[in-house]
């Protein structure tokens, strides 16, 4: 999740008074937080610590991009194209939708990663505009394992799952927040700062109920994976680096939705 030079949001002004934008500050920054975590361009002014305040709603705006992917993929079903080219496209929509933002937190976050030295260090190399064999590498392992977990779905849940994987990435991506420490600098230590365990345990249990009536025990396993996988990331990062940055939150978000589908794979082998 990264976002070049750290300056806050900004689109164009609405012509919405102070007054008023007081009265309505909590569904503008909940709109402000949907504009950064997608393409969509809403004609809003918000700054990144306000639409922080709602990080833990995060997973729900990823149901929100779950629906525009899960309806994509029911289109290309109805088309009759194979699964592989199904999956390739649906996996490219949803990188396209959120800007690119979080795969390009994913591949600073591998670069990192394959670095030696002190945590300043990796978290320098990181910033680095460059790309290197660690990004190329993780990028590559991450789609591949992705597209090919879509492909191998039941094509009868293929929406269902499609929905809860973006849930899933999202909710990996805050509980990656509620266990990371924040760096003095950068956007994603509002995002930390912002959450805690009160209001992951309340979006937890949404997420579980929303996959559990979708996709019974299968909905419940995707879940799960993706709040796992955001704990990993959190504690792989702070073992590399100390502290998060938003480039790590982003790198939780693909991983999430990584592990989300696999997750949900191997329930429907053992369980479905």
């Amino acid at each position: 999740m990264s976002a070049p030079n750290n300056k806050p949001v900004t689109l164009k002004k609405s012509s919405i008074t102070d007054n008023h934008l007081k009265k309505t500050s909590w569904y503008i920054s909940i709109a402000g937080l949907i504009s950064f975590s997608t393409v969509i361009p809403l004609n809003i002014h918000i700054s990144i610590k306000d639409m922080a305040g709602y990080t833990w709603m995060w997973p729900l705006i990823g149901g929100l991009l779950g629906v525009l992917v899960g309806l994509v993929g029911l289109i290309l079903q109805n088309i009759l194209l194979p699964p592989l080219i199904i999956a390739t496209i649906v996996y490219s929509f949803a990188l396209y939708f959120t800007g690119f933002h979080h795969l390009d937190g994913l591949i600073d976050m591998g670069d990192a990663l394959m670095a030696h030295g002190t945590p300043a260090r990796k978290i320098e190399i990181m910033r680095d505009p460059r790309i290197g064999t660690g990004g190329i590498s993780i990028f590559f392992i991450v789609a591949a394992i992705t597209v090919a977990t879509i492909a191998s779905l039941p094509p009868v849940n293929l929406f269902y799952a499609l929905f809860i994987s973006e849930i899933g990435a999202k909710l990996g991506l805050v509980s990656c927040c509620t266990l990371s420490s924040p760096e003095d600098h950068g956007t994603g230590k509002y995002f930390i700062k912002a959450m805690n365990p009160y209001l992951m345990s309340i979006i937890v249990i949404i997420s579980l109920l929303i996959g559990f009536l979708l996709l019974k025990s299968v909905g419940v396993a995707g879940i799960i994976g993706s709040v796992l996988a955001g704990i990993y990331v959190a504690l792989m990062a702070r073992k590399h680096f100390k502290t998060a940055t938003g480039d790590v939150l982003g790198a939780a978000n693909e991983i999430s939705r990584m592990v989300s589908f696999l997750s949900m794979l191997i329930a429907f082998m053992w369980i479905g």
